[in-house]
């Protein structure tokens, strides 16, 4: 049995709390589901014969958000939706990898949706990210499974022009090159040690929300130069990312340590 992933490069938002990843298994091939919500996800059941995805869900809220990315060769094509029977139109983003499914709507309890496309196990051919079947591994899915959390719920949006930007340089720069995937492999594993708690303080305290955008506007402004930079080898890519690294540590930590020390002095 072959394995793929979505390949789109990770657009999940994380924005909503919780993620769930489901392994669907149809026609010889194994996809991967992922939802983000603020409600429990706790099934995910497919019929190949009606291209049909259906998803049970359990909330304790009475406004439910939440994100689903389906890739594209497991169906694609037109889609319908029906949220509990009763046909729906949530928003959806699509490109020749994903569907990106945004999922807003009220009600607390059992709740279930239905996503039926048009074609069903299309452009095989073009899956180049193998789950796990001897040339993968799992640190591939966590670097194209991941969002960026705390970034996402300053932002509100998965699609905001700085989050896009930052999964361009990640998916378009770093992650085609050795180095600049073995810094986004060791950056995951500390990034999303605490990111997923502050994420949630942020949707908490408004406030503290604000605080954080103002704080990390400059990182991902200078982050952001390195999408118009031609980074084709390892020494582009390791001059350039220290450049930037440099440059950030003077902007959060050399200028204020100047401040406070001529304050001192005065």
């Amino acid at each position: 049995m072959l394995s793929f992933t979505p390949a789109f490069g990770g657009v999940l938002s994380d924005a909503t709390g919780l993620v769930n990843r489901f392994d669907i298994e149809t026609g010889g091939y194994e996809f991967e589901i992922i939802t983000t919500s603020n409600y429990d996800v706790q099934e995910v059941e497919f019929d190949k014969d009606k291209k049909q995805l259906t998803f049970y869900m359990v909330s304790s809220l009475e406004n439910n958000l939440g994100e689903i990315i389906i890739p594209r060769n497991l169906i694609s094509g037109n889609f319908t939706f029906y949220l509990n029977d009763q046909e729906f139109y949530p928003k959806i983003k699509t490109d020749e990898r994903i569907a990106f499914i945004t999922l807003n709507f009220t009600g607390t309890g059992n709740n279930k949706v239905d996503v039926i496309a048009t074609n069903y196990l299309e452009n095989l051919d073009e899956v180049i990210e193998p789950k796990n079947n001897g040339t993968g591994s799992d640190d591939d899915t966590q670097l194209k499974g991941g969002g960026c959390l705390i970034a996402t719920a300053a932002f509100d949006s998965e699609l905001a022009p700085q989050i896009q930007s930052l999964r361009e340089l990640r998916d378009n720069k770093l992650l085609p090159t050795k180095s600049g995937s073995e810094f986004v492999t060791v950056f995951n594993n500390v990034y999303y040690s605490f990111s997923p708690q502050v994420a949630d303080l942020e949707r908490e305290h408004p406030l503290f929300k604000e605080m954080i955008k103002i704080s990390i506007t400059p990182l991902i402004t200078s982050l952001s130069i390195l999408n118009y930079l031609d980074m084709d080898s390892e020494i582009e890519v390791i001059g350039y990312g220290a450049s930037i690294i440099l440059l950030n540590v003077g902007m959060y930590f050399g200028a204020p340590a100047m401040v406070i020390m001529r304050l001192i002095k005065k």
